[in-house]
């Protein structure tokens, strides 16, 4: 006999979670190791201090893509061939991931002023470096990012004389105007979308914990299940 129909609904809903959870893995994974060993990203790791919370924010990054993917290969395999020492593997740790979300997204709330600041304090070192560096390309594919993201324009705004190449593209001179400066923009991001931040990191938990639900719920089937019983051949009678 085998499972019932909540059984294998939640079979089903715990490989497509954890195909999603191994693409996420798989991107941030690959994202942190370019960030990493990038000709244009690499040579930040060998700055001043100031470019600690860029060099951290890599790593977690690296790591939590290959937590990602391990966590979503126990799942794959646990829910596919119906094995329970995977699937407990698997519902432990993805356990963790989830308290670990929800704890990072309250930090990140409780804390939006100072990661804000940390991360002002960070775009006006890489800043200063491009400008005294003469644009090295390691900086600038980092200020691209600030600037396309934010729609900001180093520390001068509208008037930036030292890393206008690295700006947005505008289409006339009045939108260049309206282009303000990033540290101003970078801390009100931070300030003002710290609910949306919270959000996302318990909206990734509440993924997890359904997956972690129905990933008890098929283990719970599967120790319902009769097991098979062994047939042994008998000799032939001979009379």
């Amino acid at each position: 006999m085998g499972l019932g129909v909540c059984g294998l609904l939640c079979k089903y809903v715990v490989i497509v979670l954890n195909t999603l959870f191994a693409i996420t893995g798989l991107v941030m994974l690959g994202l942190g190791l370019w960030l990493r060993f990038s000709s244009q990203t690499g040579g930040l790791f060998n700055i001043d201090v100031n470019t600690k919370p860029f060099v951290i924010g890599v790593m977690v990054l690296i790591v939590t893509g290959a937590v990602m993917l391990i966590i979503s290969a126990f799942g794959e395999f646990g829910a596919c061939s119906e094995n329970r020492i995977a699937l407990n593997v698997f519902s432990f740790l993805l356990g963790l991931v989830a308290a670990m979300e929800i704890i990072t997204g309250v930090l990140a709330f409780v804390y939006s002023d100072e990661v804000a600041g940390e991360l002002s304090v960070f775009y006006k070192s890489v800043y200063t470096q491009y400008v005294s560096n003469g644009g090295e390309s390691g900086p600038s594919i980092t200020l691209k990012i600030f600037h396309n993201a934010l729609k900001c324009c180093g520390i001068g705004g509208a008037l930036e004389p030292f890393v206008r190449d690295t700006c947005p593209k505008t289409s006339g001179f009045i939108e260049t105007l309206t282009i303000p400066p990033c540290p101003g923009v970078i801390e009100n991001v931070f300030k003002t979308k710290g609910t949306l931040v919270l959000g996302l990191f318990v909206g990734t938990a509440v993924l997890m914990i359904c997956a972690l639900v129905c990933c008890r719920i098929l283990i719970k089937q599967m120790s319902s299940l009769p097991s098979p019983r062994k047939e042994y051949s008998q000799p032939p009678v001979v009379y």
